[in-house]
């Protein structure tokens, strides 16, 4: 276990807290009563299934119709290889039971997030997730380090470049849509992210096994601050939980789709007519996951406010514009805290 001063706190990862074997989990990891889940997602069978969307056919309506009521959906059909989707979340997962030392070349530290880390957040003292993941930067390319990204596995670099170009590709369909379905000519809400100028990222998490998994979470509960994330789910074990009125439901994977959801820049650009949704992750006592989340977002120092074209005397703008690089400093700073963060930018 390895110590970074310009945490709060030293550094423990999760993975280690897992596989000492202890039978109960630190008191830094217990969730207040609260925030705690009431059962394991693989005995949960409220499985109220989230929107499936065919991108194979460029269903607007059905696409705009999932991110005005849920904020998130499945994508099939959505041109990405199933293989080197595979391929992806297995490296990843080869990565994760390396050794501890040389995980421990890569641990990251607040400046970027850009390594190997295990919390989210500064504050000192703060109740953290039963997690550990791995960050790193696309676009712009200044932010871009391979340095950054593990040289083990040794096809890990060249299969995630791969990846990162499906994505991006797949994120401006996406976009192209979410326009569309404004009634907006198609470019214009990639414009808003400063075009070919978006910023790109990608988080891999990784949740251990855990000896009391109501006790705590894998990821507390909070809307993404970007644009749109696209997430590659655990097939093999449920964990993704997303709110519904005053509930939860938990996502049940649809084989090689991708899960989908808007963030806080889309629901301001939109005037809230797309909903970034609050969501959670639940961890499991007798498995690990992994995911791949994958992020779309605002050129950093671009203003993001709602789109003039959806404004009108009868509709006026609900946030007031700031730009991204304000905006996620708020999470790097407190960690996720459900939709605090874009309710405070509401202007009305």
């Amino acid at each position: 276990m390895d110590c970074h001063t310009d945490w709060p706190e030293p550094i423990v990862r999760v993975q280690s807290v897992s596989e000492s074997g202890a039978g109960l989990i630190p008191a830094r990891y217990i969730k207040p009563q609260a925030e705690r889940t009431c059962c394991q997602p693989e005995l949960d069978t409220n499985l109220e299934p989230i929107p499936v969307v065919n991108l194979g056919d460029d269903d607007t309506s059905a696409l705009s119709n999932a991110c005005r009521d849920w904020g998130f959906f499945q994508a099939v059909n959505h041109g990405v290889s199933p293989e080197l989707m595979r391929r992806t979340r297995e490296l990843w997962r080869e990565f994760f039971h390396l050794p501890m030392e040389t995980k421990q070349a890569y641990a990251n530290s607040p400046k970027t997030y850009e390594g190997y880390g295990s919390r989210l957040g500064i504050e000192k003292g703060a109740v953290l997730d039963w997690g550990d993941y791995y960050f790193l930067h696309f676009f712009p390319l200044c932010l871009k380090s391979h340095d950054k990204w593990p040289a083990v596995p040794v096809a890990l670099r060249e299969t995630v470049e791969e990846y990162g170009r499906e994505l991006v590709k797949l994120s401006k369909r996406v976009l192209g849509l979410l326009s569309v379905g404004l009634g907006l000519e198609v470019e214009r809400m990639q414009r808003s992210f400063g075009g070919e100028e978006a910023g790109v990222c990608m988080r891999v998490n990784y949740y251990p096994k855990c000896p009391q998994p109501d006790l705590t979470l894998g990821l507390s509960s909070h809307s993404d601050p970007g644009g749109i994330t696209v997430l590659l789910p655990d097939n093999e074990v449920r964990g993704l939980q997303v709110r519904r009125g005053t509930g939860w439901v938990t996502v049940q994977p649809v084989a090689d789709a991708f899960i989908i959801n808007v963030g806080d820049q889309v629901q301001v650009l939109s005037n809230a007519t797309y909903r970034s949704v609050e969501h959670r992750v639940v961890v499991n006592s007798k498995i690990e996951r992994l995911s791949i989340a994958f992020f779309y977002n605002p050129r950093s120092d671009l203003l993001v406010g709602p789109m003039p074209e959806l404004l009108s005397t009868n509709s006026l703008a609900l946030y007031q514009p700031m730009t991204f690089d304000e905006y996620r400093l708020y999470m790097r700073k407190n960690g996720p805290r459900g939709k605090s963060q874009v309710e405070s930018l509401k202007a009305i």
